[in-house]
């Protein structure tokens, strides 16, 4: 075998080769822009490899999984929808896109957002705020809507992160706005709202065709709705007060969480409704809810720092599929808390504006409010509160009589109780037995002077809750009060005084003296008619400190309440005043009323049985004292 041996030419030619190679390589060297997107596309290639093993093994994901947005570019796009369309959801739809639909009715501004299919804004246009800004109830992201669900294959979907296609058409005189979060054409979960020309309810219909395949009926499917209350009146603290969570369960019975953060579970629910005051977001059921999981949290930390939000309210409501597919029909109700207005629907909502509850409610309901909507409806409303002050004084008048009469008959007995205590000091029993003789023969009382006044108690809680929930005196103005409905102002102080505020109202100022001048008349009365007796203490005294107490509570607190409330009290008590007068001085004569007494004294007093059993166990207790005593 001849034995092969590398020549010249040989080893040039790997040489020349190898260089080739070597400069092949070389020239097809990467620039620093090349390699660093091939750097990013290995990374990119990582994180998907990466999301694909998660969302294999995962039950459950994040909605921004598969959401779309402006800023990404094709090759995330496709990646999202090819997960989508794994799912059964199809974004290669005209869905997929962002955007908002526009609808306006005659109360109505609305805008329905693509991204979730939910309302994102809804303006009142007929209202406005206390700095003449619109009244928007939904708005930049202070409302959420969202329904969540799981997938045949374990997986969560959340509606407010998916895209529904919008359209928009008419039936009769109605607007019908429909959303579709599409599978296929003819696959889809639709939201359908029908908003009337000039109605604040609108229909809200949540359906699906096709995805009884998809959707998995055995997980539990949940609609989330939230919402921040926007603040639309001058006092936050006032408004925050009546700003909470109503809800309508077990057929017809009514209920609130309370106005400091609460947390609640409730049943066989019909409308859930986030009061903010005047203005009120009410989501309705056809059938109820079987439960709810409701909070409220309170966002006004501090009540000097101007504040946008008042409170955050959150509901949590599980859903039931029919045949595996979504079929509820709800309402939505974005307007006004008029009663007049909630009446209307006959569902119950009244009982959202906070009347009272009991004999209080019904005073409001069936006295004062009718009454004040007929003088309201030819008078302006600062002379209807005076109208209806008068009448509401006139109507108590006996009552204020009798109270009056009774402090009387008391002033005439005082010298006679006075010398009873000093003759049986020494025997407390003796003579309370003695008091209450003089009492029975001469026809008077101690409690008769208290019981008109219990009867003025639910006429005065009536129209302590009667004017924060009377929606007609919103901006109403009388005199220096622009508004009725919040305090009036002649003075912004630069600087807030705890429990008084920023400002000076001059209507609780005239309410407070009004109370010190009639204090200063019942009192007196009081303090001259009462006896002074042993071991008890000095009345006098305690009137006194009444007499001074009371209007500056008044001042104080009613400061930041409705001016309408405060002019009410006002005139109430001039009223009062002027009548106590006329009853002192030309109805009441405490000579006739002493002869009356002397007349009453002499004739002979039938006890009745409930008289005769006290007066038996009294003298009973006198004789174990007296027999307790000789053993000692």
């Amino acid at each position: 075998m001849e034995e092969k041996k590398l020549d010249l030419n040989s080893i040039i030619g790997f040489v020349l080769i190898f260089g080739i190679l070597i400069w092949m390589m070389y020239t097809n060297q990467p620039t620093p822009e090349e390699l660093e997107a091939q750097e990013k596309a290995k990374q990119e290639q990582v994180e998907a490899e990466k999301r694909a093993k998660e969302l294999e093994n995962a039950a459950v994901t994040t909605a921004e999984d598969y959401s779309i947005s402006s800023d990404m570019d094709s090759t995330q796009v496709a990646s999202i929808k090819n997960r989508l369309g794994a799912f059964g959801f199809s974004t290669t739809l005209p869905s997929a896109t962002v955007g908002e639909t526009l609808v306006e009715t005659d109360v109505l501004d609305l805008k329905f957002s693509n991204k979730g299919g939910y309302l994102s804004e809804v303006r009142l246009k007929n209202f406005v705020d206390y700095n003449d800004q619109p009244i928007y109830l939904v708005k930049d992201g202070n409302s959420a809507f969202n329904i969540s669900f799981g997938t045949s294959d374990n997986r969560l979907f959340n509606t407010k992160d998916l895209f529904f296609q919008p359209t928009v058409t008419k039936n009769g005189d109605n607007t019908v706005v429909s959303m579709k979060l599409k599978a296929s054409e003819n696959k889809y979960l639709e939201y359908r709202y029908e908003l009337q020309p000039d109605n604040y309810m609108m229909d809200f219909t949540i359906r699906s065709q096709g995805l009884d395949g998809i959707v998995n009926g055995s997980q539990q499917i949940n609609l989330d709705w939230s919402l921040k209350g926007y603040r639309h009146a001058k006092s936050i603290s006032y408004e925050n007060r009546y700003t909470d969570l109503h809800y309508d369960y077990e057929d017809g019975k009514d209920d609130y969480l309370g106005q400091m953060e609460d947390d609640e579970t409730i049943e066989d629910v019909s409308w859930l409704g986030y009061k903010q005051h005047f203005f009120s977001s009410i989501l309705l059921t056809d059938n109820r809810f079987k439960s709810a999981r409701i909070t409220s949290n309170n966002l006004v930390k501090d009540e000097e720092i101007d504040t946008v939000y008042t409170k955050q309210f959150a509901s949590t409501i599980p859903l039931e599929l029919k045949g595996g597919e979504f079929d509820t029909n709800l309402n939505w109700y974005f307007g006004p808390t008029d009663l007049k207005i909630l009446e209307s629907y006959d569902r119950n909502l009244d009982e959202i504006v906070p009347l009272g509850w009991g004999i209080f409610g019904v005073i409001n309901r069936y006295i004062l409010t009718p009454l004040f909507g007929l003088l309201s409806g030819f008078l302006p409303y600062g002379i209807a509160i005076i109208v209806m002050t008068i009448l509401v004084r006139l109507v108590l008048s006996p009552v204020t009589y009798k109270s009056y009469l009774s402090q009387a008959k008391m002033k005439v007995l005082k010298p006679e109780i006075a010398e009873i205590n000093a003759k049986y000091k020494d025997n407390a029993m003796k003579r309370q037995q003695e008091t209450m003789a003089l009492y029975s023969k001469a026809g008077a009382s101690p409690m008769a002077g208290c019981i008109p006044a219990l009867l003025q108690l639910p006429v005065f809680y009536a129209l302590f809750m009667f004017f924060p929930s009377a929606f007609d005196l919103r901006q109403k103005s009388f005199l220096w009060a622009e508004d009725l409905s919040s305090y009036d102002t002649i003075i912004d102080l630069p600087f807030n005084i705890p429990f008084y505020g920023d400002h000076v109202s001059l209507f609780p100022i005239l309410a407070s003296v009004a109370i010190f001048f009639y204090m200063k008349m019942t009192t007196g009365q009081q303090a001259a008619s009462q006896p002074t007796q042993e071991g008890m203490p000095d009345m006098q005294k305690m009137m006194k400190y009444m007499i001074y107490f009371s209007p500056l509570m008044m001042l104080v607190f009613f400061n930041n309440y409705a001016s309408g409330l405060s002019l009410y009290y006002f005139v109430s008590n001039l009223i009062t005043i002027g009548i106590m007068l006329v009853i002192k001085n030309y109805i009441i004569d405490e000579d006739k009323i002493h002869a009356k007494i002397q007349e009453n004294k002499a004739k002979p007093k039938k006890e009745n049985r409930f008289q005769r059993k006290m007066k038996e166990m009294m003298e009973q207790a006198e004789k174990q004292k007296q027999a307790q005593n000789r053993k000692r």
